[in-house]
């Protein structure tokens, strides 16, 4: 379909786009998009989407309370249109590539540096997050190795270095359609973990004799920080926009992925808080009862989950990466390098995930400051820029809302995380 006619337009469906003063009718060779299908696109977004949240799930319902779910797919529907809205960006310039691309194309090189820092923030806390929940569940998944050694830290320390160890290579492919295994890897994984407490719940003979109220009003802020974690896979949007055979379905693709990852969650939480109530663990799968052979599959599907995920999280830096790099050097320099480069980034991770192991307060952190920011608030703040002058009023003042919306979210939900993680370092170390 070589130098199809395509016509640039906004989020306004049916109408013509006035937010630009250049010709509508651009020669795009679709071609030069990548070879990812409509299944393989919707296997990548799912797969960046779920992962380790669902763990918390349960936890963030229990400290929200009941009405937190109907919270919880609202967020989902707002995250969906502002992946949608991504999406439109990408058409309204083709020349952008990938996120930063579109913060350059809104604000210029200040916008570029905004959406960059906050891209390396996401990627370099969400793997944080990741190797926690790695060293909490194999420390769980090998309780007998962990006993009158050190207080067993270091040996659980070990054994996560070895298992990221493992999942090292994976940062070296650099085709996003060929890293689809590994994202269906992680729907297998969830997939897992969400049956076994299904199972739990219905053969485990699990009794909590506890009550999950119906609002706790002052948990939301940091019960927001957990759900827009889940939801914040943006970064890698665009970048599975370029990567689409046919980008004009990359809406589609962001409902099904979104209905998809929002139905497991809602299933999940709903399980989970039923099943344990107050007595919940941040992570689900830690309170599940460890004789049971189901609740062994569990932990080492949530060990498995994030080496399914860090080829996909570290995708956005290695691309522009190579970008950065002289266009002299030769493809197997720059495929070192990007290794190179993934390696010692990981290694640090693990690093600073052994120091601060706090899987609940760091999760709702970064969903509060790092999630909202790149989730909600630039994406509409872009799409306002780019197109404010091909906007109805109603578009113009809804996406204004959602941006004042998450600015006070994110405010308020990254002064309760971080003020509980803090708390919670001071008692374990002490002043």
């Amino acid at each position: 379909m070589s130098g199809t006619k395509v016509c640039v337009v906004c989020v306004e469906e049916n109408k013509e786009c006035k937010c630009h003063q250049e010709k509508q009718g651009l020669d795009l060779d679709l071609e030069a998009f990548g070879n990812s299908s409509f299944l393989h696109s919707v296997i990548n977004m799912v797969g960046m989407l779920i992962g380790l949240t669902q763990l918390s799930m349960p936890y963030a319902v229990e400290s929200g309370g009941w009405i937190s779910i109907f919270y919880l797919i609202i967020l989902g529907v707002l995250t969906t249109y502002t992946s949608h809205i991504l999406g439109n960006c990408l058409r309204r310039n083709p020349k952008s590539k990938s996120y930063s691309d579109i913060g350059y194309s809104a604000f210029g090189p200040h916008g570029r540096l905004l959406s960059s820092l906050f891209i390396y923030l996401a990627i370099f806390m969400a793997l944080v997050s990741y190797t926690i929940s790695l060293h909490d569940n194999i420390a769980a998944a090998f309780p007998a190795t962990f006993t009158n050694l050190h207080n067993g830290s270091f040996p659980a320390a070990k054994l996560t270095a070895v298992a990221v160890v493992i999942a090292l290579p994976s940062l070296w492919i650099r085709d996003l359609s060929s890293i689809s295994f590994l994202s269906s890897g992680g729907i297998l994984m969830s997939t897992i973990i969400f049956m076994s407490v299904v199972y739990t719940a219905v053969f485990g003979g699990v009794i909590d004799d506890g009550r999950i109220p119906v609002l706790r009003l002052k948990n939301i802020p940091t019960v927001s920080g957990v759900y827009l974690f889940g939801y914040g896979g943006h970064i890698v949007f665009p970048n599975l926009y370029t990567s689409m055979k046919d980008p004009s379905k990359f809406t589609k693709v962001s409902i099904v992925s979104f209905a998809t990852v929002t139905a497991l969650y809602t299933a999940l939480a709903i399980t989970g808080a039923k099943m344990f109530g107050p007595n919940i663990n941040p992570q689900v799968t830690l309170s599940l009862p460890r004789h049971l052979l189901v609740t062994k599959i569990a932990l080492w599907a949530t060990v498995l989950t994030p080496m399914t995920k860090y080829a996909l999280e570290f995708a956005p830096i290695a691309i522009q990466l190579e970008r950065s790099l002289p266009l002299t050097m030769t493809d197997r320099t720059k495929l070192v390098t990007r290794g190179l480069v993934g390696s010692t980034l990981l290694v640090v991770i693990l690093a600073l995930a052994l120091t601060v192991p706090y899987f609940g307060y760091v999760l709702s952190l970064t969903g509060s400051f790092v999630s909202v920011t790149i989730a909600v608030i630039l994406p509409c703040a872009f799409y306002v820029k780019i197109c404010w002058d091909g906007m109805s009023i109603f578009t113009r003042a809804a996406n204004v809302v959602f941006i004042v919306f998450g600015c006070v979210l994110g405010v308020l939900g990254s002064f309760d995380s971080s003020k509980s993680l803090v708390n919670k370092l001071i008692s374990v170390h002490g002043t």
